[in-house]
C-alpha cells in the first residue's frame, strides 16, 4: 500500500474541531493518504515520512466541493428561454417539456457524452462528489434510462419521475404511473427520490400528490428529497419535516412556520435546506435568505441545480460567492454549506472534510486562501486534485 504525503498547504480547511475556527484551518500543513483515505492530518513540520510526496507550495485546499442538487443528464438547448427570461419572461415551470422530447429521442451514447462533459467540467472547478436525477423522460423507459446512466459517474442517484405532469396526461393517471410501473422499474437504480412540489405552478405536483410519491418511494427503500418552496410559499418545507426527507431544496419561499419547523427538526436529523442560487441569478427572481436560516439553526447546503433550463452552471465556486454576494452567507459559512453542508444533505459521512478517514477528496486553490473563493468570483482558481 502506498502513502502518499501532500505537503506544502498553506491552508487547509477539514472541519475538524481539533483545529481553528469554525472551518477547523490549519495553516502550514500536510496530509497522508493510502488507498484513497486520509489517514494523517497535521502540521506539515510534523509530517511522517511517506512514499510519495507532492508539494503545494502554499496555496490553499479543501474538501471537494460536494454538489448534492444536479440535472446532468438530458439532451437539447434552452438558451432562447435564457434570453426569454432576460427580457422579462416569467419562469413557470414549462420548458421542461422541451427538455424531455430532446432527451427521449437522444441515444445513450448522445447522452453519456453530454453528461461526462459536463462532469469533467465540474471536476476541473473542484467539484469531487455530484448528486444527479432523473426527470427528463417522464415515461418508464427513459427514466429508467437516465438513472442508469447516471449510475455510471455517481452513487447519489434520484428517481425524479415526479417533475412535471407532462401535457395532456390525466394527472391521477400520471401520479399512478409514477409509484406504480416507473417506481418499479427505477428504484433499482436509485438511492433517492424527489418531487417538484410547488402548486403554484401548474405543471408541477400540489401537497396530496407529492405525498403519495414520496411515501411510495419510502417503502420503495428509497430516500427522499423535496424540491420546494422555489415559487411561492407552499408545502414543500412542512412535508420535508413531516416525510424525514434528507433535504428540502430550493427553500426561496419560507414562511416563519416553515422556519420553525425546520429548526425543531434539526436537532434529530432534520432536511438540510439546500439552497441554488444559481436558479435566482438565471431567472432574475429573489434570492433565498440562508442567514434566516443559519440563525434558527437549520443547516444549509449549496449546490448548482446544474440543469439546461433556470441554471445552465456546474460552478460550485460560483454558488459560493452568490452565497457570500447575495444570500447574506460569510465566506465560512459558504464554504461549509459547500463541502460539508452538501455531504449532509447526501447523509454520507465520508465526503465533504478532510478528518482522518475521509475520502481524499482535494480541492487545490490558485490562492493562499479559501476566502479568495468569494473574493475572485468567476475566476478559475479551483480544481480537483488527483491524490
Amino acid at each position: 500500500m502506498t502513502a502518499r504525503l501532500v505537503t506544502g498547504i498553506g491552508e487547509l480547511v477539514t472541519h475538524d474541531e481539533r483545529f481553528a475556527g469554525p472551518l477547523g484551518v490549519l495553516r502550514d500543513a500536510a496530509l497522508v493518504v493510502q488507498d484513497g483515505v486520509v489517514v494523517w492530518v497535521g502540521p506539515a513540520s510534523a509530517a511522517p515520512a511517506a512514499d510519495r510526496a507532492r508539494d503545494l507550495g502554499g496555496r490553499a485546499v479543501l474538501p471537494g466541493f460536494v454538489d448534492s442538487h444536479t440535472h446532468l443528464v438530458f439532451a437539447g438547448d434552452r438558451s432562447d428561454e435564457f434570453e426569454a427570461r432576460m427580457a422579462g419572461a416569467p419562469y413557470t415551470g414549462g420548458g421542461i417539456e422541451r427538455t424531455v422530447a430532446a432527451t427521449r429521442a437522444a441515444t445513450d451514447d448522445e447522452l453519456r457524452a453530454r453528461l461526462a462533459a459536463l462532469v469533467a467540467e465540474a471536476h476541473a472547478q473542484g467539484t469531487t462528489t455530484l448528486e444527479v436525477k432523473s426527470g427528463y423522460g417522464l415515461d418508464v423507459p427513459t427514466e429508467a434510462r437516465l438513472l442508469r446512466l447516471a449510475g455510471e459517474v455517481t452513487a447519489e442517484t434520484t428517481f425524479l419521475g415526479a417533475h412535471v405532469v407532462p401535457t395532456g396526461v390525466d394527472r391521477a393517471d400520471y401520479v399512478a404511473l409514477v409509484v406504480g410501473p416507473m417506481l418499479d422499474a427505477c428504484a433499482p437504480h436509485a438511492r433517492w427520490a424527489d418531487v417538484f412540489c410547488e402548486p403554484s405552478s401548474p405543471h408541477a405536483f400540489d401537497e396530496d400528490e407529492a405525498r403519495t410519491v414520496l411515501t411510495a418511494a419510502a417503502r420503495a427503500g428509497l430516500g427522499l428529497r423535496v424540491h420546494g418552496n422555489q415559487l411561492g410559499p407552499g408545502p414543500g418545507a412542512r412535508l420535508a419535516v413531516e416525510l424525514g426527507a434528507a433535504s428540502l431544496d430550493h427553500g426561496t419561499h419560507l414562511t416563519d412556520a416553515d422556519v420553525a419547523a425546520l429548526a425543531d427538526a434539526a436537532g434529530h436529523g432534520g432536511p438540510v435546506v439546500t439552497l441554488l442560487p444559481g436558479v435566482e441569478l438565471s431567472t432574475r427572481s429573489p434570492f433565498p435568505d440562508a442567514r434566516r436560516l443559519l440563525d434558527a439553526g437549520v443547516e444549509v447546503a449549496l449546490a448548482t441545480d446544474c440543469n439546461p433550463g433556470t441554471c445552465f452552471s456546474t460552478s460550485m465556486p460560483l454558488m459560493v460567492a452568490l452565497g457570500v454576494a447575495h444570500l447574506r452567507m460569510t465566506t465560512d459559512q459558504a464554504v461549509r454549506a459547500a463541502t460539508l453542508g452538501g455531504a449532509h444533505a447526501l447523509r454520507r459521512d465520508d465526503v465533504g472534510h478532510l478528518r482522518i478517514g475521509a475520502r481524499a477528496d482535494l480541492c487545490v486553490l490558485d490562492a493562499p486562501t479559501y476566502r479568495h473563493l468569494a473574493y475572485r468570483p468567476g475566476v478559475p482558481i479551483a480544481h480537483a486534485l488527483p491524490v
